[in-house]
């Protein structure tokens, strides 16, 4: 039970060189963007994707006052529609988590399509 008995081991830290008289590899058969171009690429679709959702929200939301300060108000206690409880009690409520479903799935998808055109994808 010596050193002799384990074995030696071998780290490889670069890529393997090409044999002497073999070509190295050339460019892929279709050239890819750089990296950085797709970077940007996916920046400016989250972008846009966050910006759509953005607006899908604060828009119908912020516009809520001018709704309610547009109802009619009719004797000393007004009485609000029962319409306007439904847009504000549960209209909002219903809108976040379609919003942000739609903003996860868009946000995935242009990962993907990133990974797919060309890009590595990351391996766990």
């Amino acid at each position: 039970m010596g050193a002799d008995s384990v074995p030696r081991r071998e780290v490889v830290t670069g890529r393997p060189r090409p044999a002497s008289g073999t070509a190295a590899p050339g460019p892929a058969a279709s050239p890819q963007p750089r990296p950085d171009v797709q970077v940007r690429r996916l920046m400016r679709r989250q972008l846009r994707a966050a910006l759509t959702a953005t607006t899908f929200l604060a828009l119908p939301l912020g516009l809520l006052p001018v709704l309610l300060r547009a109802l009619p108000h009719t004797g000393a206690a007004p009485r609000v529609p029962l319409t306007v409880w439904f847009v504000l009690g549960v209209a909002p409520y219903v809108a976040l988590p379609a919003v942000g479903a739609w903003y996860v799935r868009r946000a995935e998808r242009n990962e993907t399509g990133t990974a797919a055109a060309g890009a590595p994808a990351e391996r766990p």
